[in-house]
């Protein structure tokens, strides 16, 4: 996997899309806020199906794509619901199997949200594929793109700043690699 032309293709659309890049970016994170997180994985996945038409066919994003997505709520809700609570009892147990469990679904989930609104497949589909797809061949690529993305969702969430360039950035980068690991 050549990790370098990953990077450059999602910097060269950030360049060239920044304002509207920014602009999604904020609307994303705002209905994410004000909903109390309870829309932020149906957000997400409009901001990821934005993004990818991007990618593929140099569509500018726009605002209400965020809401392109809805029809994923429920699913996605029911997921993150789960995901939640069992998270919290393992961090409630002890600190290490709740953060073992966040990594292991982080990186088999790594790229669910794009299987979801590409390929419209359901949430244990595209969990069954996306594990599929981090588990086959290259493994260690995929380790490396685990942690560049979320060392950037990390990095930029430090400062506001920071989140509107970098999780474009790091979206940008993961449809990059889901693009040619399909």
């Amino acid at each position: 996997m050549d990790i370098k032309y990953h990077v450059e293709t999602a910097w060269k659309l950030c360049i060239s899309n920044a304002l509207s890049l920014i602009l999604i970016t904020l609307v994303t994170a705002a209905v994410s806020i004000v909903s109390i997180g309870i829309l932020a994985p149906t957000a997400f996945a409009g901001y990821t199906h934005s993004l990818l038409q991007l990618m593929r066919f140099n569509r500018e994003p726009k605002v209400q794509d965020v809401f392109s997505q809805l029809g994923l709520f429920l699913p996605l809700f029911g997921f993150t619901l789960v995901i939640f609570v069992v998270g919290m009892i393992g961090f409630t147990i002890l600190v290490v199997p709740g953060i073992i469990f966040s990594l292991i679904v982080g990186y088999t989930c790594l790229y669910m949200i794009p299987l979801m609104v590409d390929k419209k497949y359901g949430v244990i589909d595209a969990v069954k594929k996306s594990t599929a797809m981090v588990t086959g061949s290259q493994i260690m690529d995929h380790v490396i793109v685990f942690i560049l993305f979320y060392a950037l969702m990390t990095i930029g969430g430090s400062s506001f700043i920071g989140f509107l360039v970098l999780q474009p950035f790091a979206t940008l980068f993961l449809l990059s690699v889901y693009e040619k690991a399909e």
